[in-house]
């Protein structure tokens, strides 16, 4: 990083530079990065305002709705978020949660489900904004990879299916997954052919100026071509409609205490969904622009943004995978960038919305479309299927279950995988019997190296994994393994302690017992490589002093020379210079 450059994410620069990242970024803003700004906010403001209105359209909201939640956002997040370029607003991914949270609750009035959409962002910034205070940001590690790359890919199926006919003109009546495909397929005989034209034609635009020309405005040329075309030849299609002109008006929105608790769950969802997406985006671009982002304050500015839209007619939003790469393409320095676009949508708003009205329907489906196709990781799913059988099963499943279950259930589906898949490795980590293996430093598992050489009377074992009250009795259990299938007599077993980085009050209890029962058999219990704080939990449960310290060794090496030395075994290591005889 040059000299002057911005950390937005560091700390320093008085109070209100802290709780306001924008002000520091305005401090020490230069002026040569004011081209490169406003060039980025205009490139960005082509992009923003078509998609905008397809993904409130995509929660079930008015498309104007779209714009509210684009410069809002903007304008709240180059104030109060510390990430230098990152792009927040409408996205394709959380619309669909938006969509399942407001129409079980407005039904079909549309200002009815635009009060709830506000409501359910405020709720989801209030959620946000106690998170960060609470520095709880470590929530969002609930979705692994796997079970995210799944659950995204699911979210795209339904949203495919939701728009293939209104990219058609196919009518259908909104259900479920497996009903609007149902009533798709059999309602194909009724294809509207110039809703079907201009919808897929604008499909075949993005997606083949995406490939060719990545930093054209596909999406803009699409639209725009497809709302001149209306125009012109007077088309008999579903077009967007009259757009109320003017600015978001300041609202706030209420509802029953019965709704608000079914949005709250709701919200919860989202704010998850939100921040992780958030927070993998902004770790992302800070390492590429030698930031750093404080993850807390990352959620601070997130709640921010949805508080700030939430009471100016907008709904729930999120960073943007898709346009921060577009807006760094176009030379974006800093937040500045999403100010510009924000004040070039306000001017569309106060004076062009008559340009959106002829925008068809189909057109914004297509880019719904071609937008939550990039969330289906085809090459992921591959690499998961060679590389880690188990990790697919878990996409596979995450993505069956938002399928089968619906978009909310299954985030609640999707986190209780991830839960259950830490469990399990830490419910059935892997063991080891260790040896010594010649010319190799340290002691290795003797399944991978049969070659290792046992001390005779020694077992020295491995778990690796944390003891808690989930593996308490299986870590019993594989200790009795070990001790079953050694090639010899055991006078002493070492567990070999590295891995575990803690002890639980249940394993504790078990380690006692496990102790005691080797005593009686005539063996001695003893501990290596303790970690510091085991060791200190260790001694607040008595063991310690029951086991006896003296039976608790910094280094395996040195377990092994006092069991040699203390029963007179017939031992020589390699290192010695000599075989054991």
């Amino acid at each position: 990083m040059t000299s002057g450059d911005v950390r937005p994410g560091s700390s320093g620069h008085g109070r209100l530079g802290s709780l306001l990242p924008g002000v520091r970024v305005a401090r020490a803003y230069r002026r040569e990065w004011l081209h490169r700004d406003v060039v980025a906010g205009l490139v960005l403001t082509a992009l923003l305002v078509p998609q905008g209105m397809a993904y409130a359209e995509l929660a079930g909201l008015p498309a104007v709705t779209g714009l509210y939640a684009t410069v809002v956002p903007l304008i709240a997040y180059a104030l109060f978020g510390p990430s230098r370029i990152l792009v927040v607003g409408p996205d394709s991914a959380l619309a669909p949660l938006v969509a399942a949270a407001v129409i079980p609750v407005a039904g079909a009035n549309a200002s009815e489900r635009v009060a709830v959409a506000g409501l359910l962002a405020l709720i989801v910034g209030g959620l946000l904004l106690a998170g960060a205070i609470s520095r709880l940001g470590f929530l969002t590690d609930l979705f692994s990879k796997p079970v995210r790359v799944g659950y995204l890919a699911g979210i795209a199926l339904i949203v495919i299916a939701s728009q293939l006919p209104r990219l058609l003109g196919v009518p259908v009546e909104n259900g479920g997954f497996v009903d609007n495909v149902g009533d798709f397929v059999v309602r194909l005989d009724r294809i509207d052919a110039a809703t079907a034209t201009i919808g897929i034609g604008c499909l075949a635009v993005v997606l083949i100026l995406w490939r060719v020309a990545p930093r054209a405005p596909g999406i803009l040329f699409a639209v725009g071509g497809a709302a001149i075309l209306v125009s012109v030849l007077d088309l008999d299609v579903a077009v967007v409609g009259s757009v109320p002109r003017g600015l978001p008006s300041l609202t706030i929105p209420s509802t029953s205490v019965e709704d608000l608790g079914r949005l709250t769950l709701s919200a919860v969802a989202i704010a998850l969904l939100a921040f992780a997406d958030t927070s993998v985006l902004s770790r992302s671009y800070a390492s590429r622009l030698g930031d750093r982002v404080d993850q807390s304050r990352e959620l601070g500015g997130l709640a921010m943004v949805n508080l700030a839209t939430g009471l100016f007619q907008g709904f729930p939003t999120s960073s943007s995978s898709s346009r921060t790469p577009v807006a760094e393409a176009a030379g974006s320095r800093t937040q500045l960038t999403g100010v510009v676009a924000a004040l070039a949508i306000g001017i569309v708003l106060v004076l062009g919305t008559g340009m959106l009205e002829n925008i068809p329907v189909a057109a914004l489906a297509a880019v719904v479309i071609a937008a939550v196709l990039r969330l289906i990781d085809v090459p992921v799913f591959r690499w998961l299927f060679r590389v880690n059988r188990p990790d697919f099963a878990l996409a596979v499943a995450s993505f069956a279950g938002v399928l089968v279950l619906g978009i909310l259930p299954g985030v609640g589906f999707a986190v209780g995988l991830s839960v259950l898949a830490v469990l399990e490795r830490a419910w059935h980590p892997h063991t080891a019997v260790l040896g010594r293996v010649p010319e190799l430093k340290g002691y290795h598992d003797t399944v991978r190296h049969p070659e290792g050489r046992q001390i005779p009377g020694l077992l020295l074992f491995r778990f690796d994994a944390p003891l808690f009250f989930a593996n308490a009795e299986v870590f019993r259990d594989a200790v009795h393994r070990a001790l079953a299938g050694a090639r010899g007599p055991v006078r002493t077993i070492v567990l070999a302690s590295e891995p575990i980085t803690d002890v639980d009050s249940t394993a504790a209890e078990v380690l006692g017992e496990i102790n005691a029962e080797l005593e009686r058999d005539g063996i001695e219990l003893a501990f290596a490589e303790v970690k510091g704080p085991v060791k200190d939990k260790l001694r607040l449960y008595g063991l310690m002093e029951t086991i006896g310290e003296e039976r608790f060794y910094p280094t395996l090496g040195l377990a092994v020379r006092a069991h040699v030395d203390a029963h007179d075994v017939d031992w020589r290591d390699w290192e010695d210079g000599g075989e054991a005889t």
